[in-house]
């Protein structure tokens, strides 16, 4: 089993799990949304400890995204507490959480899709063996 393939299956589990939490106990919006928070968190920092392991991407470059992330985080979060005051509704939060969820999956199914079209045009090696000469 690919690394991959380990890790959509925990993401997977994971968010059938924080769903059916979600659902079954009825917390709060902004419980529900600082787990999410945490666990997401929690996934892309054990990614990155995987990759700076690796050596897969220069420590400038992720410094770089540590700081754009953050500020995003401090803009978002005000502009996110005076909607909900002005609005009066917690539940925009979760909305909101789930727009990002939902934009993150098609944005990097579709950067997958015009990787593998390209692949396919250039007649890439993409990974895949002869199932025929399969020896087990």
């Amino acid at each position: 089993m690919t690394v991959f393939t380990r890790k959509l299956c925990s993401l997977s589990q994971s968010i059938a799990k924080y769903l059916l939490v979600l659902l079954f106990l009825m917390t709060s919006m902004q419980v529900s949304s600082a787990t999410a928070t945490f666990a997401m968190t929690f996934s892309s920092s054990m990614s990155v400890v995987e990759y700076y392991l690796l050596k897969r991407f220069p420590v400038p470059y992720a410094l770089y995204f540590v700081a754009v992330a953050t500020v995003a985080a401090f803009i978002g979060q005000h502009v996110v507490r005076k909607l909900i005051i002005l609005l009066g509704r917690a539940s925009l939060i979760i909305f909101i959480l789930a727009l990002t969820i939902f934009i993150s999956a098609i944005s990097l199914g579709g950067v997958g899709i015009s990787n593998m079209i390209e692949k396919i045009e250039a007649h890439d090696y993409m990974g895949f063996e002869n199932l025929c000469t399969y020896d087990a």
